[in-house]
């Protein structure tokens, strides 16, 4: 996969269009507390079309995305001792942090007060860019990849390194895990639909919120949801008033510019509102543990590296049941 020199073959976009096509570039030699990493698999996330299409403005081009990433480890630096050569392991959002900081002593490293290195788009020890999984292979210090349980297969394992981590998280902060609790879930996408998988897992009472009916069967029937609401249905929401001790938000709109309430609102039944993005690592190993231990997989549509770029278009159309993931190892030319 990669040759002496270090050339690495990946998919990039060259501007703002997000079109990826064939791009090969260096990575930097393995230090001594780093791992290379020959991927298998990589997970397509709303974050390659946010970052490929430079949405935020900030994008640098030639840009290489992916960061739901499961390889197999090919070499490992003198001072690694977590992981061997051969092992299947994943690396998620981010590549390195301060590791000083109290957010990188407590194993949040996502909130390290100097900000977490991006696994793609961001600044790599070397000073130059980072470039995520659409590609052969990866440089990695050792603090920020995830051992794959060997009954979690490694295509399934791939989504849990952003999606899962990303609702596990805040179920677990702010304990969405009491059996007998009742938890609504907006949307039912990517994210969405592992929220309802751990929900059952936690034994809650789930209850699914969305726009469209056609989720229904799906909602109810395959991932094992309690009840199906329509937001848009003024009679079906006012009939859910007072009934759920959490509410999820998982659906794109889930990321306003702006929110409005009333503070009466919150101060009435001492309502919270809170927020969060991706896990720290040590719950990012957590998340693989509880997910072998309980089967819960993603459901994916496994393409190869060529339809990415179709992949993008249906993601932003709504149109996968509910992650894609690449084939990477054998469909990268």
């Amino acid at each position: 996969m990669a040759s002496a020199n270090g050339e690495c073959l990946g998919w990039a976009a060259r501007d703002s269009s997000g079109t990826l096509s064939p791009y090969q570039f260096s990575r930097r030699s393995v230090g001594a507390d780093d791992i290379s990493i020959s991927i298998l698999y990589c997970g397509v996330c709303y974050a390659d079309v946010i970052w490929t299409r430079n949405v935020m403005g900030h994008s640098n081009y030639p840009l290489v995305p992916g960061h739901e990433i499961v390889g197999i480890v090919k070499e490992v630096g003198s001072n690694v001792d977590r992981f061997k050569v051969g092992e299947h392991v994943g690396v998620g959002t981010y590549v390195n942090s301060c590791r000083q900081c109290e957010y990188c002593d407590s194993g949040i490293e996502v909130h390290c007060n100097k900000g977490s290195v991006l696994t793609f788009d961001g600044i790599d020890v070397d000073g130059t860019i980072t470039k995520g999984g659409y590609s052969s292979y990866i440089v990695v210090h050792e603090r920020y990849c995830f051992r794959i349980p060997e009954n979690i297969p490694p295509q399934l394992a791939a989504p849990l390194l952003c999606a899962g981590i990303t609702v596990y998280t805040p179920m677990v902060r702010h304990n969405m895990n009491q059996p007998g609790k009742s938890l609504g879930v907006i949307g039912l996408g990517g994210i969405g639909h592992l929220a309802v998988k751990f929900g059952k897992a936690f034994g809650l009472r789930v209850t699914v919120f969305s726009t469209s009916i056609t989720k229904k069967d799906e909602a109810l029937n395959h991932l094992g949801a309690d009840h199906f609401v329509i937001s848009s249905d003024e009679k079906e929401m006012k009939a859910m008033e007072k009934s759920l001790d959490f509410i999820i938000n998982t659906a794109s709109g889930g990321f306003p510019s702006e929110v409005k309430f009333h503070p009466g609102s919150l101060n009435l039944g001492a309502k919270t509102i809170t927020g969060s993005i991706t896990g720290g690592t040590k719950q990012t190993q957590e998340i693989l543990a509880f997910c072998a231990s309980h089967k819960i997989y993603p459901e994916i549509e496994l393409i190869p590296m060529n339809y990415c770029n179709e992949a993008i278009d249906r993601l932003v159309k709504n149109d996968v049941k509910y992650r894609f993931v690449i084939d990477v190892a054998n469909s990268l030319t």
